[in-house]
């Protein structure tokens, strides 16, 4: 279908286990240390030459009057995210109905989505959050939808919350607040002089460890990884750190030689007296990445600090790993049907994120990423696009294709523009999976751009969906929402 619209219109066998673990970073030599300061300086180059990703892609609106992007929203987001968008460029709504057109995309917190919720009018979605499980990420590829997060936004309010699990974690801090109100209080009567002679007396009961000297494992070095590193070298811990896909980026965030990084998960079990997950929930991968044969080889001592999946740890098998007079404490803010109730076993709400700072930073994140996708047509943090920043428009139209990543669309394209007279000042053409992201600028203005999607949504089957991008603004060519083809609707 093409919209034409005017105001009315309407994402193997666990390869990140021990044995099978490859190497990432260890202490490289003299030869790879060059390498990777050639790579960052490289990419500091690219930074400072590419626009700034996902920044504002508008400021105010000006005199303009005309139809707006439709961005509908599920959850309460935070109305610093919400302010960022332009009053009468966009119009922002929980409810579909109030826009008298078609949503053009979809900002949500926890809403769990469903295919139902998305018209095929929605060129994006966006998550106010790190995490997509609840974003249908697998449909929306196969519909040719990107689905963008906001890593970091929320990172430092993680970090925090982990380093009070470690502390929970090493001092009987929660058994001591528990047995003050279930024990003392009552058995005491409230009586003050008797209550403070009971709190020093049962500190005996609640002795614990220091955190300082102590080894901390941290799996996933990425934003809140390396920020729980930093922390705990704060702390005067010791870290060991794996990270199986760790990134350049990744590894310029990270303290270098005052942290040790491994590639083989059973130094880091054998080696740490605390163990922090930090590494996304994949099936066959992490699931269960905390089993019975990575708890054979912790230290008999280990805690777990989990703030990632509740799937990452077997219950089952630490409860088995509890129950032959092992372990530490396990905390989380996942219950798990074997944990539940258990001693060792302190569960917390799901509060990672939930900070007035997180909330806004994510809120912020979120609206400008998809601004930025909406107006110029840049792919910045997408968890099932490729990333691609188009950089400034060299021509009059810029026509966005989601297609296929199949041999031969590219031609097809650039062939059938060709044939059609039109000059191409600029293409860019990137893939991941089996997504394939095009954008084509043309010099002139096609005369009848719904004609020209049309001819080629018919001779190019692959070709999911199709956006034109102009001054939207200043109605150079269509409009927000205009110009919009999507195959399957």
């Amino acid at each position: 279908r093409t919209t034409t619209a005017r105001p009315s219109a309407g994402r193997a066998a666990r390869s990140a286990r021990a044995s099978q673990a490859r190497r990432v970073v260890a202490r490289a030599s003299e030869t790879d240390e060059v390498a990777m300061l050639t790579k960052m300086l490289e990419l500091a180059k690219e930074r400072a030459e590419a626009p700034a990703a996902a920044a504002p892609a508008s400021s105010d609106s000006g005199d303009y009057d005309g139809p707006a992007f439709n961005v509908l929203t599920f959850n309460a987001i935070s109305s610093v995210g919400l302010e960022r968008f332009p009053k009468g460029r966009y119009a922002i709504s929980g409810d579909g109905s109030s826009f008298g057109a078609e949503p053009m995309a979809i900002m949500l917190r926890s809403h769990k989505l469903q295919e139902s919720d998305v018209d095929p009018s929605v060129r994006g979605i966006v998550r106010c959050g790190a995490g997509t499980n609840n974003c249908n990420v697998p449909k929306m590829t196969e519909l040719g939808i990107p689905v963008f997060n906001t890593p970091g936004a929320n990172a430092n309010a993680v970090k925090e919350l982990v380093i009070c699990a470690l502390l929970l974690a090493s001092r009987g801090i929660y058994e001591g607040i528990t047995h003050v109100e279930n024990v003392i209080l009552p058995e005491e009567k409230m009586e003050d002089e008797k209550i403070a002679k009971r709190i020093e007396a049962d500190k005996k009961m609640f002795v614990g460890n220091e955190i300082a000297g102590k080894t901390i494992g941290v799996v996933g070095l990425g934003q809140i990884g390396a920020r729980v590193v930093e922390a705990a070298l704060a702390l005067g811990m010791n870290v060991i750190g794996y990270d199986p896909v760790l990134s350049v980026d990744a590894a310029m965030r990270l303290p270098g030689d005052r942290m040790t990084r491994v590639t083989d998960l059973k130094e880091l079990y054998a080696g740490s007296d605390y163990i922090s997950l930090h590494v996304p929930y994949i099936p066959g991968v992490t699931h269960h990445l905390i089993d019975a044969e990575a708890l054979e080889a912790c230290k008999p001592g280990v805690s777990f600090l989990n703030f990632a999946r509740g799937e990452i740890v077997d219950g089952e098998a630490l409860k088995k790993f509890w129950d032959a007079g092992k372990g530490g404490k396990y905390i989380s803010d996942f219950s798990d049907p074997f944990l539940n109730g258990h001693p060792k076993h302190v569960v917390l709400p799901h509060l990672g994120a939930s900070t007035a700072e997180a909330e806004e930073n994510s809120a912020a994140m979120a609206a400008d990423t998809i601004m930025n996708f909406l107006e110029t047509g840049d792919v910045v943090n997408s968890v099932n696009f490729p990333t691609t920043i188009t950089g400034s428009r060299e021509g009059h139209a810029r026509l966005c294709v989601v297609h296929e990543n199949s041999p031969g669309v590219l031609g097809q394209l650039t062939t059938k523009l060709g044939d059609k007279g039109y000059n191409i000042t600029q293409q860019i053409n990137n893939s991941r999976g089996d997504i394939a992201y095009t954008v084509i600028d043309l010099q002139e203005n096609p005369e009848d751009p719904d004609a020209l999607q049309q001819e080629i949504a018919g001779s190019i089957p692959e070709v999911i969906s199709m956006r034109f991008l102009s001054d939207v603004f200043e109605n150079k060519m269509g409009s927000p929402g205009t110009y919009f083809y999507v195959r399957w609707a």
